[in-house]
């Protein structure tokens, strides 16, 4: 059942007294350079774009602590850059958006990532990577960790944001949980479909989309497993999760809480028009783990991340919501319901 306004609106404005939450992941830069097409090149059979707009944006889990910097609720970044002059930018751009550096540590052997999408105003027409997915050296973990270790004195929960770019192993996602869990904080987990989910056992809240809960669950061994209700279970019981949310795309959300009746629940989408997903799981994790830390039940703080979801799917590019947008969001879907 869909919230009343009012309850939405205590949840969101709770936001700003939120003590900081840790978000520890791979981090880099998305590009975006936007153009026409409106020739084929005479050197190769390719499309020729007349660039007329490019523009740099926080990216990976630097993108969930600009979520979170959007919906007025204070975070620190924690993750590996390089010794190049993208660090520099990522530094930049962290400071532009009023996010400390706190927690970032350089490393001189890896490239930082940065992801250039190429697009015209019909579709992209190439993505192109720069990044180094070789796991971190002991060295570079022991100072991450040291960095996770202080910030969990003065942190009200942590996000494990995994993109797989060799940030994380089982060492450290235990090592964060066992951290967290010991000063009874929430753990929220945005898992990468290409690291075992033995990771990430004993997370507090673990939020997969559909794709990824199906590998994951061919990983514990259930290869043909595809009811939304018995894959929720096998997380449940074999990772040792309190809660699961599995994002649905347009089917909307599947969750389950342990900590509730235990039973699937199934909410719609909000999205009403779709025209860039990239991002959007940031997004969504972000404002679910900052509603279920304003005291908000699973199925509450999913219909505000399913907003929240919505709001910046119509954007191009990775995009940001804004607790105003939010708002109006929720309003308009209200109605619509009615």
């Amino acid at each position: 059942m869909i919230l009343t306004q009012d309850k939405f609106q205590s949840i969101i404005e709770s936001f700003s007294k939120l003590g900081p939450i840790l978000v520890v992941g791979d981090l880099g830069i998305d590009k975006n350079t936007y153009g026409e097409v409106r020739r084929i090149s005479p050197e190769a059979p390719v499309p020729v774009l007349e660039v007329s707009k490019e523009w740099n944006k926080l990216g990976l889990a630097a993108n969930v602590s600009d979520n979170l910097k959007s919906l007025m609720v204070a975070s620190t970044l924690c993750g590996v850059i390089g010794e190049d002059s993208r660090a520099g930018l990522v530094e930049d751009l962290l400071e532009e958006r009023g996010l400390n550096t706190w927690g970032l540590v350089r490393d001189k052997n890896r490239m930082t990532t940065f992801k250039e999408r190429v697009t015209t105003s019909t579709q992209q027409i190439c993505r192109v990577d720069y990044e180094t997915k070789d796991q971190v050296d002991d060295e570079t973990l022991k100072r991450v960790t040291a960095r996770i270790q202080e910030f969990s004195q003065t942190h009200s929960g942590v996000i494990i944001e995994d993109y797989g770019k060799g940030l994380f192993s089982e060492e450290l996602c235990q090592r964060i949980i066992s951290i967290y869990k010991e000063k009874n904080l929430m753990i929220a987990v945005d898992p990468s479909r290409s690291s075992p989910p033995s990771w990430y056992r004993g997370a507090t809240l673990f939020k997969p989309n559909r794709l990824e809960s199906h590998i994951i669950v061919e990983a514990l061994g259930y290869f043909k497993e595809r009811n939304l209700e018995t894959i929720a279970k096998i997380l449940v019981d074999k990772l040792q999760f309190e809660k699961v949310v599995i994002t649905l795309g347009p089917d909307g959300m599947a969750m389950l809480d342990t900590k509730g009746d235990g039973k699937l629940q199934i909410i719609p989408t909000a999205a009403s028009e779709v025209f860039d997903v990239s991002g959007a799981g940031d997004t969504v994790i972000a404002a679910i783990t900052a509603s279920l830390l304003s005291g908000a039940t699973l199925e509450e703080a999913a219909w505000v991340g399913n907003c929240a979801a919505g709001v910046v799917v119509k954007k191009r590019g990775t995009a940001l919501c804004s607790k105003e947008e939010l708002s109006e969001y929720f309003q308009n879907l209200r109605k619509l319901i009615k």
